[in-house]
């Protein structure tokens, strides 16, 4: 797929950019949920979130089967600032 280890590694550091930006949005959201009280403007701004969900997803290889799903990807407003937030980073160390 990849025969250059340069792009290997680019795409490597974006997966851990990506995970950790989510990680970090979604620790985000709660926080603001926890403070902010319901159904002010700001709060409904911060926290509609878009869903996209797949699955379940049936695997069956005869000795083993399992069954994995649904997974489920919630975007908010605070899930994409942790995403810039940890990609500055990353990038700042780099």
């Amino acid at each position: 797929m990849l025969s250059n280890p340069h792009g290997r590694e680019r795409l490597v550091k974006f997966t851990y950019t990506l995970v950790l930006g989510l990680f970090l949005g979604g620790l985000l959201t709660k926080l603001v949920e926890m403070a902010l009280p319901a159904g002010t403007a700001s709060s409904e701004f911060l926290l509609t979130s878009v869903n996209a969900s797949v699955g379940p997803l049936s695997v069956d290889l005869v000795a083993v089967a399992f069954i994995l799903g649904p997974v489920t990807l919630s975007l908010n407003f605070l899930t994409v600032v942790g995403i810039a937030m940890v990609a500055m980073v990353a990038r700042s160390m780099l």
